[in-house]
C-alpha cells in the first residue's frame, strides 16, 4: 500500500527527517511515535501531500506522490480519509453538513444519497442522532468521532489520524482507539496514526514506528517493541508508568 524510500526533508538548514524506510501493508494500522519537534508530523504531512520529501521517493499504491502535480495529488486524497487532532469542523456548519462536506464538494450524489451516508457514517462512530447540531453544542469527544464520520465517508482506503486522543480524558481516548480498531476491522482500511500516546499506539497498532530527531529508530510488531531495549524506546515507557502510577 504505502512505501516511504530514503525519504529525507530540511527547512532551511534544518533537517527534520533523515532517510526513513517505512513499508507499510494494506490494511494494518501503524502507529508513528515521538516526542514534540521529533519529526512524525512533517512525516504524516509528506504522506498527505501537503509538503514535498526534499529526497526519496513515496509511493502510495505503486505511484510516486512526491512528485506529483496538485490535481494529481487531489485524485489520490480521494483515497484518504484524515482526523485532525482539533476536529477541525466547520463551526458556522451543522454537524450533517460537516460530514457531507467533501460528499458534496466532489461526489456527484443527490441530496438523499448524502444524507443516508451521513446517517450511516454517524451511527458508525456511535453518534447518529447529532446530525442536526452544531460543533459547539459537542465535547471534545464527540467532535473527534465526528471527524472521524466525516473522513470515512468517502469510503477511503487509507485513514491518517494526527493526535487522535489529544485533550482527552483516558476513558474518552479508549472509546477513540476501540473506534480506530472497529474501522480497520469493518472498513479493512490501512490506519495511520499518529501519536504521543504509548499506551494508545500499543492498544491499536499492528506495528509502532519510533521516529527520534528526525530518525526511525525502531519499527516492529507491538509485541516486540515492548522488548526493545534502545533508552530512547524505553524512556518513552518509563513516562507511560509513571502516568499510570499518578492516576
Amino acid at each position: 500500500m504505502i512505501k516511504i524510500r530514503h525519504v529525507s526533508k530540511k527547512f532551511d538548514d534544518m533537517v527534520a527527517l533523515r532517510d526513513i524506510n517505512l513499508e507499510i501493508k494494506d490494511g494494518e494500522t501503524i502507529a508513528i511515535i515521538g516526542g514534540s519537534g521529533s519529526g512524525k508530523s512533517t512525516l504524516l504531512r509528506l504522506l498527505i501531500g501537503l509538503i514535498k520529501p526534499t529526497e526519496g521517493e513515496i509511493l502510495i499504491d505503486g505511484k510516486d506522490i512526491a512528485h506529483m502535480n496538485e490535481a494529481e495529488l487531489d485524485k489520490v486524497r480521494l483515497h484518504m480519509g484524515m482526523v485532525f487532532q482539533y476536529s477541525a469542523l466547520f463551526d458556522s456548519m451543522t454537524v450533517g453538513e460537516n460530514v457531507a462536506f467533501g460528499l458534496v464538494e466532489h461526489k456527484k450524489k443527490t441530496k438523499a444519497e448524502i444524507r443516508a451516508i451521513v446517517q450511516e457514517k454517524l451511527k458508525q462512530v456511535g453518534l447518529p442522532d447529532v446530525a442536526d447540531l452544531m460543533p459547539n453544542e459537542l465535547s471534545g469527544g464527540m467532535k473527534k468521532r465526528v471527524g472521524l464520520a466525516r473522513a470515512i465517508a468517502f469510503e477511503p482506503s487509507i485513514i491518517f489520524y494526527d493526535e487522535p486522543s489529544s485533550g482527552l480524558d483516558p476513558l474518552m481516548t479508549a472509546k477513540i482507539d476501540d473506534l480506530i480498531i472497529e474501522m480497520q476491522r469493518t472498513l479493512h482500511v490501512t490506519s495511520i496514526v499518529v501519536t504521543h500516546d504509548m499506551a494508545s499506539a500499543c492498544r491499536i497498532a499492528n506495528r509502532i514506528a519510533m521516529i527520534y530527531e528526525g530518525e526511525l529508530i525502531a519499527f516492529a510488531p507491538v509485541d516486540v517493541f515492548q522488548k526493545l531495549q534502545d533508552p530512547r524506546i524505553q524512556a518513552f515507557f518509563h513516562i507511560l508508568k509513571l502516568a499510570r502510577s499518578v492516576s
